[in-house]
């Protein structure tokens, strides 16, 4: 047999033994090697064109989209300050309470201005006796005038008996006198009355057309701030938001007029501020779509438009705008702030001041 055959040599026979196999690793490598062949054309054509590509992508898209990190959310912020000055009595809401329009925020001491309404109260029913005085005044003094009306028809008529009189020599110069007194004092009783008269209908009138007497429509208007004053020591919410600064709002304090006591965020209103540099501005036009994130909010996208392109940089409007009319002075890039609208409502709530990167796709190439 063969395989029983001591003079048959496995070498010569071209064949390998377990051994030789073992220690010969070509012979297990030369399948894996063919299969990789295809890996280095790849390598060679394809990497340059991965990177043809990237800077293609970064040639054509070269100042179309434009980025700043130096934006923030803002919101409208109202100062709610009451109007009239007094005691708190009252406070109704607690720090980051959200209100509705109309709201009561707190309250301040009635009392004093309870008592002011009552005294106008007072002073339009003096105001009303005093015209209905006047009308009657104005009635007596028609009557004085009509009276002196009378003495004057009587004078004239006896200064016209005594002067014929007198012609005909059967009367006296002190009684032709007396007449001409007795008429001239008639006329000067009509005057005084139809004095009084006019002066008491001005009394009594509107001097505006306004269908009341002067007097009383000053006492209506007193009345009228009384009222109002009574009705603004309960401050409410003038529109819908979130309450901040309550800290200052403590029952027994004295709040003046004028001075805000809290502040109302009005949260249905954001915006963010996007503060680009003035070499970013050349292609950036109103209406330009844009893309906001949030450092409060990893992973959320929320899309926008540019509303607005400030009128001036955040140094023009500073306290002290710098001067540098010197000449010793180092070149800043200046920021403009523009005005990004959201679109829709945010899935997160927008408080106001957060963190935000914002793109602007300018469309330019």
């Amino acid at each position: 047999m063969a395989d029983a055959d001591p003079t048959r040599d496995p070498a010569a026979a071209g064949e390998q033994t377990g051994e030789q196999m073992a220690i010969d690793p070509a012979a297990k490598t030369e399948t894996p090697v063919r299969k990789r062949a295809w890996l280095r054309p790849l390598l060679m054509f394809g990497v340059p064109l991965l990177i043809a590509a990237v800077g293609a992508f970064f040639y054509f898209t070269s100042g179309r989209y434009i980025t700043t990190d130096n934006a923030y959310v803002r919101q409208d912020m109202i100062s709610v300050s009451p109007d009239v000055s007094g005691r708190i009595v009252a406070v109704n809401v607690r720090e980051n309470q959200r209100v509705k329009a109309g709201d009561v925020l707190f309250r301040i001491d009635p009392e004093p201005y309870r008592i002011a309404l009552a005294q106008a109260d007072a002073d339009l029913a003096t105001a009303r006796v005093s015209v209905a005085t006047m009308a009657t005044d104005t009635g007596s003094a028609a009557a004085d005038i009509q009276s002196a009306r009378a003495e004057l028809t009587l004078a004239d008529a006896t200064y016209r008996r005594q002067a014929e009189l007198m012609k005909r020599g059967f009367t006296t110069r002190a009684n032709v006198d007396a007449a001409v007194q007795a008429v001239e004092a008639a006329k000067a009783k009509i005057a005084t009355g139809e004095a009084a008269a006019a002066r008491a209908r001005q009394q009594i009138g509107s001097g505006g057309g306004a269908g009341q007497p002067a007097a009383i429509q000053v006492a209506l208007a007193k009345r009228a701030q009384a009222a109002m004053n009574l009705d603004r020591t309960v401050v409410r919410a003038r529109t819908d938001g979130v309450v901040s600064q309550t800290n200052r709002l403590q029952v027994g304090n004295i709040t003046p007029s004028g001075v805000p006591a809290l502040s109302l965020v009005v949260s249905d209103r954001a915006w963010v501020e996007a503060n680009f540099k003035e070499t970013d501005l050349n292609h950036m036009r109103v209406g330009q779509p844009a893309e906001m994130e949030f450092d409060a909010y990893p992973g959320m996208k929320v899309h926008g438009r540019v509303d607005s392109i400030g009128a001036g940089t955040g140094s023009e409007f500073s306290v002290l705008p710098a001067q540098n009319a010197n000449g010793n002075w180092v070149k800043v890039t200046q920021r403009v702030p523009v005005r990004i609208a959201i679109n829709g409502t945010p899935p997160r709530a927008m408080i106001a001041g957060l963190s935000t990167d914002v793109t602007i796709d300018t469309g330019a190439r």
